[in-house]
């Protein structure tokens, strides 16, 4: 009996133990309270349905007088340096004309060996005649007429070319396509060996035109929303109509009313305004340059969100193991998708816990570690004179700053800086006894795990977590490191995005979306779609 009461934990152990399972719910109950009473805020509903030009200001209507119609139009956009008037005369009709536009918002060779061209030397009365009694005939582009000069000078501001004929009772607008587009390219932040080539771009018409082409369906909808109190953008929302949870799309189309803001010059403006937990250091929406994935999450049953402006795109809700998986998991066969995922997976627990158990290994709890690795490694670290703590600080912002360093330079000399900078540093930190070799190998273990994360928005988030992580080791040794471990699930467990558990379907547990989770199942075997999205039609193929 004496011998069994030896091995029974003394009441430090015990209230160790208690402080470590209590401690994680305290302050996750403080982290939710706080993060309810931000989120819950009034915001006012500036966000209008329909894109930006379906907006009508209040109307002055034409006068009919060439003269003082062009005026009025000077007045209200003539101060803008990058707004031309190019008057011209029509030579078969003998009548004035002018053209209005903003430099560079128009094709050129269009604008001049085309449109005015034709309207100088081709144009006949008969197109007055047409004018006069609806919208006269070009044969290179579209016209509209406008109902009044505050919606026509609008419009030119807005890329349309404005005309306006001698003659003619009202201005009319020229749509024709954008001067400078970058062209559509292979993502940059997500580089595949298999899979399609294709990115999106700036332009919110061309984006959702790669939506239309990955595949024909009358069930992909698209509604167009206007952001921006100054500034105003188009936004559009993608969902596949007999497929997406109705109370997910209603959620995602009444935050996207709430937004309340001047600019929104990226999808990040829309990503922070629109989340659950302001607080959370994980994101709630993720964010991709390829419309092969953007389509799959809509076949699942998620919301896209597109902005004009940037060629990232939203999807919600997400899911933490969403995170981890890339699109080439399904081009390949399941086997190698699934051992490389489950790498994914461990190379993101290195990528932040490695430093936190290096650190309470070392200064708290040696006679954990092997002997003879414990040998070598007390040999190593003869001559540092810092603790763990601050050695593995040494190295780990020194390579944040590498990294950071890396993409900001110009891309020729920027991988480069990074490789050559890293060992150098690393060799000068060893021989000037700074650190140990043995650190050397761990934090390169952890950067190299953190690159092979597919999102980078969630490296990000590994490496913040990771620095709060190695604290927690420093005061607390092993029990620090679980504690820290604690948190993070806890809070984990308590985040939702769009009303989706993020740990699903790991937590709430759900049998049939583990086909795709840790491992990618046969295609034949993922017959239905996650249960977690409750989509309207659940069956994938039959």
């Amino acid at each position: 009996m004496s011998a069994i009461i030896k091995h029974i934990p003394g009441w430090e152990v015990w209230g160790w133990t208690i402080v470590a399972f209590c401690v994680p719910i305290v302050f996750h109950r403080l982290f939710l309270k706080l993060s309810q009473v931000l989120s819950a805020q009034p915001l006012a509903y500036e966000v209008s349905q329909g894109s930006c030009d379906d907006e009508q200001p209040s109307q002055a209507p034409f006068s009919g007088n060439y003269d003082t119609d062009l005026n009025d139009i000077k007045k209200r956009i003539g101060g803008n340096s990058d707004v031309a008037f190019r008057s011209f005369t029509m030579t078969h009709v003998g009548t004035r004309a002018v053209l209005i536009l903003v430099d560079g918002m128009q094709n050129d060779r269009l604008l001049n060996l085309q449109t005015m061209e034709y309207l100088m030397f081709e144009a006949t009365p008969e197109l007055l005649n047409s004018a006069h009694h609806g919208l006269p005939k070009l044969p290179f582009c579209n016209l509209f007429a406008s109902p009044g000069v505050d919606n026509f000078a609008r419009s030119v501001l807005f890329g349309h070319v404005g005309l306006l004929v001698e003659g003619l009772p009202h201005g009319l607008l020229i749509e024709l396509p954008d001067g400078m587009n970058r062209q559509v390219s292979e993502p940059v932040s997500e580089a595949l060996l298999r899979g399609p080539r294709v990115g999106f771009t700036e332009v919110l018409s061309e984006n959702t035109s790669l939506l239309r082409r990955q595949g024909f369906s009358e069930q992909l909808e698209m509604k167009s929303y206007c952001v921006g109190t100054r500034l105003k953008k188009d936004l559009v929302v993608a969902y596949i109509k007999d497929i997406v949870n109705p109370d997910l799309l209603q959620e995602v189309e009444k935050r996207v009313s709430r937004m309340n803001i001047d600019f929104a010059a990226e999808s990040g403006y829309v990503e922070q305004l629109i989340e659950d937990d302001v607080l959370s250091p994980f994101q709630q929406l993720q964010n991709t340059e390829r419309p092969d994935r953007v389509i799959h999450a809509l076949l699942e049953g998620r919301v896209a969100i597109l902005l004009d402006g940037t060629p990232f795109a939203l999807i919600a809700p997400v899911t933490f193991s969403m995170l981890l998986q890339s699109p080439e998991d399904y081009y390949e066969r399941w086997l190698p998708s699934s051992l490389l995922r489950l790498m994914r997976f461990g190379a993101a627990f290195l990528a932040l816990m490695a430093p936190a158990f290096y650190i309470s290994f070392i200064s708290f709890h040696p006679g954990l570690i092997p002997t003879e690795l414990a040998i070598t490694i007390i040999e190593t670290r003869q001559g540092v004179p810092f603790p763990s703590l601050i050695e593995v600080l040494i190295l780990e912002v020194s390579i944040e700053i590498l990294r950071e360093a890396g993409i900001r330079l110009p891309k020729p000399i920027g991988p480069a800086m990074g490789i050559v900078g890293g060992l150098i540093i690393g060799d000068a930190a060893v021989q000037a006894g700074i650190v140990s070799p043995f650190l050397v190998i761990v934090v390169a273990v952890t950067a190299i795990s953190s690159f092979s994360i597919p999102s980078y928005s969630a490296g990000i988030t590994l490496r913040m977590l990771r620095f709060a992580g190695m604290l927690f080791a420093a005061f607390l040794g092993i029990l620090g490191t679980i504690l820290f471990f604690l948190l993070l699930c806890s809070h984990l467990s308590k985040l939702k995005s769009f009303g989706v558990p993020y740990l699903t379907p790991a937590t709430p547990f759900r049998l049939r979306d583990w086909k795709d989770f840790l491992i990618r199942a046969p295609l034949t075997a993922m017959k239905r779609r996650p249960a977690m999205m409750k989509p309207q039609d659940d069956r994938r193929q039959s």
